[in-house]
């Protein structure tokens, strides 16, 4: 069953992407010495080129930030085209344990068993190994899924109820109900999914029609829900350790940070050259800020 799931995960890293997201990859693949780049977000869906491009660079060896990953910005000409994007460097090990939930993270997984595309690869055996890392990330997804969720459900309900419990784990600023936008605009990625990663991992089901019923022991569960419990404790903190490092690397941070606020919420955040100069020292008072204008969309 497992292979099943290998090729579905396969099929959607290898789907086609504008030349110049193609290029833009394979730039940064070469430039880093990388073994590939993933591009995600919602150019990726979308196809267009305009706001930022997401892209993760996986590097080879060990991982050597403790705090990962190093994100930064970029803008490059790419014919008559100013491209910009946010990229995040780690290793590719990393990447992979986290995937497979074997770290205190949960932003890997909960980001990669969304649509994404292997843009760039350095070679097949790094595009498997990409592939087994992200397959692992559908199948941790997958389980605590399983756990969160109604012990009787469309598939949906399984990933609402993961989708909600990691929004309200990290530090996030996407309104509350995004769960619900994640899953409408990426239907057909989430079509029958869950019923695939849950085949391989090994979790029992039925189904009754449209309805799937996962047999999950008591043991298994609560096992689980202690992994998530610890993991969700942190996950604040180890975002916002995460937000200050990207201040030191991320060159037009508040700039990027506006853009992203008001694309997610309508709410503007004037970019002062204080705060452009220093963003994490500005941070408080636009926290402060953003509390208020919220407080007053209410």
């Amino acid at each position: 069953m497992t292979a099943t799931l290998t090729a579905r995960i396969r099929e959607n890293l290898d789907r086609e992407v504008r030349p110049e997201v193609a290029a833009y990859a394979g730039m940064l693949g070469k430039e880093a010495g990388a073994l590939g780049v993933l591009f995600y977000g919602s150019n990726l869906r979308t196809g267009l080129l305009e706001g930022v491009l997401d892209f993760y660079v996986l590097l080879p060896g060990p991982q050597r930030e403790r705090i990962w990953p190093r994100v930064s910005y970029r803008e490059w000409t790419f014919g008559s085209e100013i491209l910009r994007a946010k990229i995040a460097t780690m290793s590719l090990d990393q990447f992979a344990r986290a995937a497979s939930g074997n770290s205190r993270d949960t932003t890997i997984w909960a980001r990669f068993v969304q649509p994404c595309a292997l843009v760039w690869a350095h070679d097949e055996v790094s595009h498997s190994t990409i592939t087994e890392a992200v397959e692992g990330a559908a199948r941790t997804a997958a389980r605590l899924a399983a756990t969160l969720g109604p012990d009787k459900g469309k598939a949906e309900d399984y990933w609402r109820a993961l989708f909600r419990a990691t929004y309200r784990a990290e530090f996030r600023i996407e309104k509350a109900g995004r769960e619900d936008s994640i899953l409408e605009v990426n239907r057909s990625h989430f079509e029958g999914l869950l019923p695939l990663a849950w085949e391989a991992e090994g979790l029992a089901f039925m189904r009754e029609g449209d309805l799937l019923v996962p047999a999950m022991a008591a043991a298994s569960r609560k096992q689980l829900l202690d992994w998530w419990n610890k993991r969700a404790r942190l996950g604040k903190a180890l975002n916002l350790l995460r937000l200050a490092k990207a201040t030191t690397t991320f060159e037009g941070a508040a700039d990027y940070a506006a853009w992203k606020l008001h694309r997610h919420t309508g709410i503007t955040l004037a970019v002062t050259p204080f705060r452009a100069k220093h963003p994490l020292l500005a941070a408080p008072g636009a926290a402060l800020e953003l509390w208020r204008k919220r407080r007053a969309q209410r």
